[in-house]
């Protein structure tokens, strides 16, 4: 598949980086010579300096031959232009564009983007998706990590393991017999910085990482076998008044979930703005590593800090100061990728990743076959992926143990109908089976195969 990618920022580098692995033949675009330096340094790609929106650069960079343009510039109106460009004058099949501003995404204007008008088939707001990604996390105590697939059916959950975790130090193939109302399967274990696809005589230990797939209706049983009790909070202060924490802020409120919902912005013109747009949120004006003003924002009161401001080293030295001042959870924003495994030794709980956010939305589009959803984890190491079966897959009829299967990919959950099965090796795969696996993303072109009906992009 040929993909332009325009812009070559840490979204655009990471998709670049993912899509070359796989064998794509990948361009990328952007105006700074700099970047375009690294990616010619560090990737497999053609990379070219130019203006994205403009047609000649666009046709120089090989549009005119892309199954798929990706425009992740920094600047909305240059991603639209491209993508009008390539539906107008190049015929592109498939155009995706980040668009971070609020007010293009206000339904009320839908009709922009429309065919006959600016044709976007898929729109990606990062901020948005980082603040609903966060909410998710909030949903379940305990949770460094969650998302939803199968209609929200079926729950993949990441939980910290630690010494009092009652199901550390047992065989895998042991739990069911030793704790038979877990209806759960561990899919994948993070060991020192480390991914692990574990078999049936791996043991999850003190210190671990754990992700596990799991019915929705048996979440609270599962987080108590990993001795996650948390009560949901309702007390938050959130660091930075950006896109993401306006947009979290507000999620909060609408979620009937939160008592106190306060706001730390150091810019004094953008906290009179979020107040403006927030009026019943309490905002405060001045820097999150000043005590007084975490004192201003009552931080001994609070039971969870939100760090999202524009700078790593902000959220996590805020996010440390907030901890030692009492506060019981710590979600920290962190767009470096040097950050991401030190974060997690300095006791915060959960760090988010917008760059994985953002990739794994686009990764949905740029799969083949039946795949309905697509989410990164550890750094892009793995891929949880939904796919329908289809009636010319080669998986109908099978059982679990006879599937050829790639090497180190786990069947966690099947939707089929409106009933969740946690599947056992018996497990026979059928028609309409909406199945969740974790596979290695060096190993998913294989699995596309298995879940492909004719070469189509879904």
């Amino acid at each position: 598949m040929k993909v332009l990618i325009c812009g070559a920022g840490q979204v655009g580098f990471h998709i670049a980086r993912y899509l070359a692995g796989e064998n794509n033949d990948v361009t990328v675009l952007d105006q700074s010579p700099e970047l375009i330096k690294k990616i010619n340094n560090q990737l497999d790609v053609k990379a070219i300096v130019g203006q994205a929106s403009y047609p000649d650069v666009l046709q120089r960079a090989g549009l005119d031959q892309a199954d798929m343009l990706i425009a992740v510039t920094f600047a909305d109106e240059v991603n639209m232009v491209a993508c009008q460009i390539a539906h107008t004058i190049f015929n592109v099949p498939k155009k995706i564009a980040r668009i971070r501003q609020k007010s293009y995404l206000d339904p009320r204007w839908a009709e922009l983007f429309a065919r006959d008008h600016m044709p976007i088939d898929v729109i990606i707001s990062p901020e948005k998706e980082v603040a609903d990604a966060i909410a998710r996390r909030l949903r379940i105590p305990g949770a460094f990590d969650m998302f939803s697939m199968a209609d929200d059916n079926i729950l993949v959950v990441g939980a910290h393991c630690h010494e009092e975790t009652p199901i550390v130090n047992t065989k895998l193939r042991q739990l069911t017999s030793l704790f038979p109302d877990l209806n759960v399967v561990i899919v994948a274990l993070i060991r020192d910085g480390e991914l692990i696809i574990p078999t049936a005589t791996d043991q999850m230990l003190p210190g671990d990482d754990a992700y596990f797939v799991v019915d929705k209706n048996h979440i609270a049983r599962t987080m108590a076998a990993f001795g996650h009790e948390e009560k949901e909070s309702r007390r938050f202060v959130i660091f930075g008044g950006g896109n993401i924490g306006t947009y979290l802020a507000e999620t909060l409120r609408e979620s009937n979930h939160a008592n106190s919902v306060r706001i730390i912005e150091l810019d004094m013109l953008r906290a009179r703005k979020v107040a403006e747009i927030l009026p019943n949120i309490n905002v405060i004006q001045g820097s999150v590593l000043e005590t007084e003003i975490l004192d201003a924002a009552n931080i001994q009161k609070a039971e969870v800090v939100i760090a999202v401001t524009d700078n790593d080293e902000t959220n996590i030295l805020a996010s440390l100061l907030a901890k030692r001042r009492g506060v019981k959870r710590a979600v920290t924003l962190v767009n470096s990728a040097n950050y991401l495994n030190l974060v997690t030794t300095l006791g915060i709980d959960v760090v988010v990743s917008p760059r994985e956010i953002t990739a794994s939305r686009i990764l949905q589009q740029v799969r083949r076959g039946k795949i309905r959803s697509v989410n990164t984890i550890h750094d892009g190491t793995a891929e949880v992926i939904e796919a329908e079966i289809m009636e010319t897959s080669a998986l109908v009829g099978v059982m679990i143990r006879e599937a050829k299967l790639p090497n180190g990919a786990i069947v966690g959950g099947i939707l089929r109908d409106d009933d969740v099965i946690i599947p056992r090796p018996d497990t026979q795969f059928e028609l309409g089976d909406r199945v969740i696996i974790l596979i290695r993303t060096q190993d998913v072109h294989k699995l596309e195969k298995l879940f492909t009906v004719q070469l189509q992009y879904f």
